[in-house]
């Protein structure tokens, strides 16, 4: 039987500290070689062990074979140079050296293919795995080949396309593109973003979800949201046309932000990924602040298509934290689901009692 609420993580999740540096963002590995793939995969198990035992619907790999959730990704490419760098402004907001685009890019071997696959081994739950989206990977790059966003943007589609078509086929139920920038460069969203992203999903018959927040809990993205003042309307730009596309799931920040819940009203009939974990403090949220959200979330979203998540990822938190906000992302569900499930009893007693 389907769960109702079904409940999962919007990404990252920490990474011991025997694997690489906890609490931050891009940290190296501490192992090496055959080392590392081990550790990569011990790392995995314990990530899919913290999820379990919180209860936690729909299942991932926690990020854990990554160092960074869009990178990682692109240093299996060719066509980057990873030695010439740059500095450029990511999403208009912080600078950060990234690698330059230097020719044509081609994926010539899967990326995430075998780690999907041992995910997989370990549980029967669904599984969702994460890649980053279109426009999110042109704005981590420095393009001194196409010069043009559009232009890389539709390569990099076709690329996800293959690892997206593969992670299908190793058994991925939801497949979750990362997409950040949508809120930020709005015209091209509308442009061109939203019809590369899919591209991505092109062919597809597992579940597509697009997640779009206001990015980890670093400084540089808490400085930003301070200047968007007291209503974040940035999902408005990009809904109408997500409503018509043919992405299954909208994943999107709603706990401790600005957005206006009705603003859900305009993805009507998506399902929609609803985050009700901040994932930008240590404070841990009560099951029922989280209940709170989901109730509000429902005046606007069909219960069968409410899926309960956090904001975000949580990789720069510490794992006391992380685990925390996991138990009560599952219980605050569990409190909506009784409610759903006690009113939907009055009403088929009241409806009985009537018609007799």
């Amino acid at each position: 039987m389907k769960t109702l609420l079904p409940t999962s993580t919007a990404g990252s999740l920490p990474k011991p500290a025997w694997l690489a540096e906890p609490e931050t963002l891009w940290s190296p590995w501490k192992l090496h070689g055959e080392e590392l793939t081990q550790g990569k995969h011990d790392a995995l198990r314990l990530s899919l062990q913290d999820q379990q035992q919180a209860g936690i619907d729909i299942v991932s790999d926690g990020e854990q074979t990554r160092q960074h959730f869009v990178t990682t990704f692109i240093e299996h490419l060719n066509g980057v140079d990873f030695k010439k760098r740059k500095t450029v402004k990511i999403r208009d907001r912080y600078d950060a050296s990234v690698p330059t685009v230097v020719g044509p890019v081609t994926r010539q071997k899967s990326v995430f293919v075998e780690d999907a696959k041992f995910l997989r081994q370990q549980t029967k739950q669904p599984i969702k795995w994460a890649l980053p989206g279109p426009m999110t990977m042109i704005d981590t790059l420095y393009d001194d080949h196409y010069k043009s966003r559009e232009k890389l943007a539709w390569e990099f589609a076709k690329i996800l396309n293959q690892e997206a078509k593969e992670l299908e086929a190793a058994g991925v139920d939801i497949i979750q593109f990362d997409e950040p920038a949508f809120n930020v460069f709005f015209d091209e969203v509308n442009d061109w973003g939203i019809a590369t992203l899919e591209r991505a999903i092109e062919g597809l018959n597992c579940e597509t979800a697009v997640h779009i927040c206001y990015g980890y809990g670093i400084k540089a993205n808490t400085d930003w949201k301070k200047t968007l003042g007291s209503e974040w309307r940035q999902y408005e730009k990009a809904f109408p046309k997500l409503q018509k596309s043919n992405i299954d799931i909208i994943s999107l920040e709603c706990h401790n932000s600005h957005v206006p819940m009705d603003l859900l009203e305009l993805i009507r009939g998506k399902k929609v990924m609803v985050g009700a974990i901040d994932v930008a403090t240590d404070t841990i949220e009560t099951p029922e602040e989280v209940a709170n959200t989901l109730r509000k979330a429902l005046q606007f979203v069909d219960a069968d298509k409410l899926y309960p998540s956090t904001n975000c990822g949580m990789a720069p938190l510490s794992h006391q934290v992380a685990r925390g906000k996991l138990n009560a992302l599952s219980a605050g569900a569990d409190i909506v689901r009784q409610e759903l499930a006690s009113a939907s009893a009055n009403s088929s007693a009241n409806s009985s009692a009537n018609s007799n």
